[in-house]
């Protein structure tokens, strides 16, 4: 009888569950025994008081907010910006023979020491962080556009050619959908990335936004805080990748026809 790896739904999610529980148990245990430092590892307990505190004094919601819209914007101008380079670079040869290579070696760029670039360029507001937000996000997201297109099956081709489809239309009803339906699942993954360069971007100037949050939280040794930032970015990182995925269905149903 063969030995079956995968859990149920029901029991997957019973499983997940008590994950959570039983890592709550240890941190209450840890924190609470004062076996790490109370300054280094809040209670539990610390964190969720630390939520109201926030509220009224640091404007938790709407800093919030305002990473999240400048998460949005981000995606949003990285995406419009991978998808058209990629398609140029990944279809017509010249441009492919004089930046592929420099798509690739891109991506070694250690982005947090290009950050006085992107000041000296944009400035200290949210332009600046926008901009810094979207290169990010554009470095990972363009080689890949690149590859997803090198690896559209070729039976898909050889079919619209014999059917007499000329170039916009193999682009249109070949490329598109199947280079489009695959980065999905690599945007998705790029969620937490994003949020790296967002509290890195926002510490930078003080201009709200949770990265000055967590920033002003550490110096002033406020762990509570900083753990109860953290949980917040945990939380939208969750649901942003859940909105993903219901999108991904809505968008690629063909995707998941045969799951």
């Amino acid at each position: 009888m063969a030995l079956e790896l995968r859990a149920e739904p029901k029991n997957r999610l019973i499983l997940e569950i008590a994950g959570v529980i039983l890592l709550i148990a240890l941190w209450w245990g840890v924190s609470a025994m004062e076996l790490v430092s109370r300054a280094i590892l809040p209670t539990p307990l610390d964190v969720l008081k630390a939520f109201p505190d926030m509220h009224v004094n640091n404007a938790l919601v709407r800093n919030v907010l305002k990473s999240v819209w400048l998460n949005f914007q981000g995606y949003f101008w990285a995406i419009v910006i991978a998808i058209p380079v990629g398609f140029l670079i990944g279809l017509i040869p010249a441009f492919r023979g004089l930046f592929s290579k420099q798509v690739d070696a891109v991506r070694f760029i250690p982005l947090t020491a290009v950050t006085g670039l992107f000041i000296s360029w944009f400035g200290l507001g949210n332009g600046m962080k926008i901009s810094f937000l979207a290169f990010g996000i554009l470095v990972y997201l363009l080689p890949v556009v690149v590859q997803k297109i090198d690896e559209v099956e070729k039976v898909y081709l050889q079919t619209v050619y014999t059917l007499g489809a000329n170039s916009w239309q193999t682009i249109r009803s070949v490329f598109l959908p199947a280079v489009l339906s695959k980065i999905s699942d690599d945007i998705r993954v790029l969620v937490a990335i994003s949020w790296t360069y967002i509290i890195v971007a926002e510490g930078v100037n003080k201009t709200g936004g949770v990265g000055e949050l967590i920033w002003e939280a550490g110096r002033l040794g406020k762990p509570e805080k900083v753990f109860a930032i953290l949980l917040i970015i945990m939380f939208i990182g969750f649901l942003q990748d859940k909105l993903f995925a219901i999108a991904d269905r809505f968008l690629f149903p063909h995707k998941y026809s045969n799951r």
